[in-house]
């Protein structure tokens, strides 16, 4: 029977609240939403996990390690107050806004796993039960209506501490999408990290790290989008639905060396030779999606020549911008590529060459157009509803992120997983833990369509 509660792998110690210091002099915050985020607001949590291979007993994990962590998260989120605010979403009219009121906090589990041994299980590359790492991602707490201020109370961020005893430690992140991209989130990560690498006699200042950046006025919206898309998000609702379980899928890990993107690179050139937007992003997410659609025949789907494919990306659009939006800007700063073919077209041999060029098109006559990045926005929600019953393939992530060096305390992370793909059709792409110049690529799929995916995966690095 279908559940939305995922299988019950750990034993939760402790709830708690993190809040930023009291003594910080944090007032008040509330930050408008500007048309980035809105994009996100009825879009499914994001969840991340990051695994660290540290023989740590319970004694030990209880006194030191929590505390520690307590404390340091509270540390950076004086910074962040966002994350320990809510968003305030209005029930009938106003426009929505992020809002930090002194004593707003952050939701915390901490919890320990009732099998040690599945650190190594979790934390490899084959395919895994995905249903097996829900246990380890926080749950955002539920939204809060107040009636009487005509508005509901959205918490946006949670963590959760999960201990394998002797064996590892695994965080996990929970957000709401509009709080922030995947840049900001990072960017918080990398900031707790370095409080914790600091300790509690030190401060991030901007002098050791930079600091977030809040200031919307700095995105320019001369077009009316903030409106248009609160209209079509008010209307539309397109609020995600809890996944069930059990999901039905496989987790795994693919890594492309330097070398198998510079093969791809060349396999393309010569087919191509007057292409010239080769990078790694459009070389290895052109390979993953194509494999995808050629797995479909030996997954057992009956797919016609003719359907169409999509394939849609997100790009940072801080530098993008006229004028440029500070790289340190704490929020939603997202444009949108979108590339249309046809299944026909890609799962024969040329497909691999033809998904290159038409993302390489988009990515230099759009995405890096000033004049153009913005052009079609006004018709980004009503696409991706579009989108929702279609052959579709997205990106959670990018190749510059890198939080594989994360530290707090017990060495370099393990592993980095985005478990949120588990209910899209998505890959995660990340810089490789590994491999210099390599990148990382998780997928969720059913076990059949991973197999086949695994064979047409290496046999297309082998030529």
């Amino acid at each position: 029977m279908a559940s939305t509660e995922p299988p019950k792998a750990v034993t939760i110690h402790e709830r708690c609240r993190i809040a930023p210091p009291s003594d910080g002099g944090a007032k008040q915050v509330s930050l408008p939403l500007v048309f980035f985020d809105m994009v996100w607001l009825h879009f499914h949590p994001i969840q991340r996990l990051i695994f660290y291979q540290f023989p740590c007993a319970n004694e030990h994990f209880m006194e030191t390690v929590v505390p520690n962590i307590k404390m340091s998260l509270s540390q950076t989120l004086k910074h962040f107050l966002p994350l320990a605010g809510n968003l305030i979403y209005p029930l009938e009219s106003g426009n929505p806004e992020f809002r930090y009121i002194p004593g707003d906090s952050v939701s915390v589990a901490i919890a320990e796993s009732n099998e040690a041994s599945d650190f190594h299980y979790l934390t490899g590359d084959e395919p895994r039960d995905a249903d097996r790492f829900h246990a380890l991602v926080p749950v955002l707490p539920r939204p809060e209506i107040d009636f009487e201020s005509g508005f509901k109370r959205i918490p946006v961020f949670a963590v959760q501490v999960t201990l394998f005893p002797d064996t590892g430690i695994c965080l996990g992140f929970t957000n709401h999408h509009a709080v922030g991209d995947g840049s900001s989130i990072v960017g918080f990560i990398k900031a707790w990290s370095a409080v914790s690498m600091l300790g509690a006699a030190s401060e991030l200042s901007a002098a050791n790290f930079p600091l977030p950046f809040y200031d919307r006025s700095v995105v320019k919206d001369q077009s009316g989008l903030g409106n248009t898309f609160w209209s079509q998000m008010n209307v539309s609702r397109m609020e995600s639905l809890p996944l069930n379980f059990p999901t039905n899928r496989v987790r795994a890990t693919y890594t492309l060396h330097k070398n198998d993107i510079q093969k791809l690179r060349n396999l393309v050139q010569a087919k191509k030779p007057g292409l010239v937007h080769l990078s790694s992003f459009t070389i290895t997410t052109a390979y993953v999606w194509t494999c995808l659609v050629k797995s479909a025949a030996g997954a057992g789907e009956e797919v016609d020549d003719n359907e169409p494919e999509y394939f849609v990306f997100a790009v940072d659009a801080r530098r993008r911008l006229d004028p440029p939006v500070p790289a340190e800007y704490f929020g939603n700063c997202v444009a949108f590529g979108m590339v249309e073919s046809t299944h026909g077209q890609l799962k024969v041999e040329k497909g691999f060459s033809m998904a290159v060029e038409l993302i390489g098109e988009v990515i230099s006559k759009r995405v890096n157009n000033k004049d153009e990045i913005l052009r079609d926005a006004g018709s980004w929600v009503s696409k991706f509803s579009e989108l929702v019953r279609k052959r579709s393939m997205g990106v959670a992530g990018s190749p510059r992120f890198d939080l594989y060096d994360t530290e707090f305390g017990w060495g370099k992370p393990k592993k980095y997983e985005v478990v949120s793909i588990d209910g899209s059709e998505s890959m995660s792409l990340c810089k490789s833990r590994e491999v210099e110049g390599g990148l990382e690529i998780g997928l969720s799929l059913p076990d059949k369509k991973m197999r086949a995916f695994a064979a047409i995966f290496s046999a297309g690095l082998k030529i």
